[in-house]
């Protein structure tokens, strides 16, 4: 034999996965040809059973692993249940025996469900962990809120569910976005989707708000001071997001963004509310006015000067092309 059945072993992963070279291929070929040991081994680099094998085992024990945890989670949480059991069951034990009838039970019972949502519910959701639990603990804090607020006989509830929504949303939705089932509809309209719903459940707690304490006021004023703030938070995530500039052209754009919105839009906001019931407030006056204008001037010229540096670099690139 030509070659050395030590030098042939080292190519054979090279001719096996066919990444060698015509001239390697054709030497391991002519020593194959002639070496019988040299063709078994080739042989059962070949056989893939092996590998079949190794991976149905490797699944085999994957799963077994995960049927165990399930088993440990599901037990648990079902023992977590229990001890959250036994409270509820004093507390309606106390409380029929008290003769109050099932009233202050409730609101235990609620309380003790929030914090359930958060113990139990991760141990029991085989998928969707995190959506399930930020989900089922919503529900259950405006639940809680909504026995308290029929046991006290308040008329506060759609106040405080609406505010509870809009802060919750604010600490979840950044989550909530990147994990299933919700990443799979916003895809890459995440950041719009957080504003979306940031949007709405202000623009809900505001109208509960105002139904509460009156509307012919309250819009007016919360309209003024509201309206100018989330139209500022939209054009500087717009600009952000979606202008395709340097960071200076970006930068300009907000300024100007933030001085036309806060001075133009509230000042003639605050107009309309002079002709109101309203007393008792100062709104914006014309030198506020002309400092937002100010402001507004300065980034259009910052948003100038990013846009003729962006050109300059633009050009000097095409040139070294």
């Amino acid at each position: 034999m030509k070659y050395n059945c030590d030098l042939i072993s080292d190519l054979l992963p090279l001719y096996k996965d066919d990444i060698c070279s015509e001239a390697t291929k054709k030497i391991v070929e002519e020593h194959l040809a002639e070496c019988k040991n040299c063709k078994k081994m080739f042989a059962d680099m070949s056989d893939v059973s092996i590998d079949e094998k190794i991976l149905k085992e490797k699944n085999e024990v994957i799963d077994s692993q995960a049927k165990f945890f399930k088993k440990k989670t599901t037990l648990a949480g079902s023992i977590i249940a229990l001890i959250f059991a036994v409270p509820i069951l004093v507390c309606l034990i106390v409380n029929l025996a008290t003769g109050s009838g099932l009233t202050w039970f409730f609101v235990v019972l609620a309380s003790i469900l929030v914090a359930a949502t958060l113990i139990i519910v991760p141990l029991m959701v085989p998928k969707n962990k995190m959506f399930t639990t930020m989900a089922t603990f919503t529900a259950s804090v405006i639940l809680l809120l909504a026995v308290i607020c029929i046991f006290t006989g308040g008329n506060w509830f759609f106040i405080a569910a609406s505010s509870t929504i809009f802060g919750l949303t604010m600490l979840f939705a950044p989550f909530i976005v990147y994990r299933r089932p919700v990443n799979a509809y916003v895809k890459n309209s995440k950041g719009l989707a957080i504003m979306v719903a940031y949007t709405v459940t202000f623009a809900l707690m505001m109208t509960c708000i105002g139904i509460y304490t009156g509307p012919a006021e309250f819009f007016p004023l919360a309209t003024a001071i509201a309206g100018p703030l989330v139209g500022m938070a939209w054009a500087i995530f717009a600009i952000c997001r979606y202008l395709k500039m340097n960071a200076a052209v970006k930068t300009g754009a907000c300024f100007t963004a933030v001085g036309i919105l806060s001075g133009v839009l509230s000042h003639a906001t605050a107009m309309s509310v002079a002709n109101t019931s309203i007393t008792g407030v100062t709104f914006y006056s014309d030198p506020w006015l002309a400092l937002m204008l100010s402001i507004g001037s300065v980034g259009l010229i910052i948003a100038g000067i990013g846009a003729l540096v962006g050109m300059f670099k633009g050009g000097k690139k095409n040139e070294n092309k």
